[in-house]
């Protein structure tokens, strides 16, 4: 039996209704939000271990809540976009603003429930000690993956989901090149499909977080044509 809890927000019942039998079935608590305002107010008075959110909602819409948590700090918990649009963009905008994957309407229920399966296997991943632990200390400063925070030189900086999952990917293969199919299969999931552009922008946030100068990077480099490496003890591109 599983102790995780869902926020639902969707404002169309018979899709709500076949969502949340399903996922009670598998043993999840659901709690139902019909609109973007309840959403919200669900959200500020409750914890949750997932965010189901579709985009088209009364009110307030689902990539505005999105934001709001992401950049009010308001919580770090995985969030999973509901959206009939098919249009990539669409889906590249959720994913850059701090949602962790999305599924297009209609969708077949049980795909739905391993993309939610997976995304709880990376949250438990992301808490596992595994080689860097709970605390990771490197050249540039320390990486709290239970607080998803950061400090350096430059100050303290509150991490996203995403940004604690992929520094949590690096921290465990020091000096290696990450080619985008392995953040995309470690941090993103199978189908999430991020653009280059959006693990760009987490290399960027993260050489303003731990870089003297974000202009020649020691830590955290962009290996054109191949990946992304970050090398702990710091090195300059050459």
């Amino acid at each position: 039996m599983s102790d995780k809890r869902i926020l639902l927000v969707e404002d169309e019942k018979h899709v709500a209704e076949g969502i949340s039998i399903n996922l009670e079935a598998e043993g999840f608590e659901i709690v139902w939000a019909t609109d973007g305002n309840m959403a919200l107010d669900y959200y500020k008075n409750g914890h949750y271990d997932l965010i189901i959110l579709d985009i088209m909602l009364p009110g307030v819409d689902g990539l505005e809540i999105c934001r709001r948590i992401r950049n009010q700090h308001l919580g770090t918990e995985p969030i999973l976009f509901l959206t009939a649009r098919d249009s990539l963009d669409d889906k590249k905008d959720g994913l850059a603003i701090g949602a962790d994957d999305y599924i297009t309407k209609p969708f077949d229920l049980e795909e739905m429930i391993l993309r939610i399966k997976a995304i709880f296997r990376r949250q438990a991943w992301l808490g596992a000690d595994g080689a860097s632990g709970e605390i990771y200390k490197f050249a540039g400063g320390t990486i709290d993956f239970k607080k998803f925070e950061v400090e350096s030189h430059n100050g303290k900086f509150r991490l996203s989901n995403k940004e604690c999952l992929l520094l949590k990917l690096f921290s465990e293969h020091p000096d290696e090149v990450l080619s985008r199919s392995t953040i995309l299969d470690g941090v993103w999931g199978y189908n999430a499909y991020p653009s280059s552009r959006t693990v760009d922008n987490f290399i960027l946030r993260y050489r303003k977080y731990f870089e003297s100068d974000s202009s020649h990077p020691i830590y955290f480099h962009t290996e054109f044509g191949t990946g992304y490496r970050f090398t702990p003890t710091g090195r300059a591109e050459e």
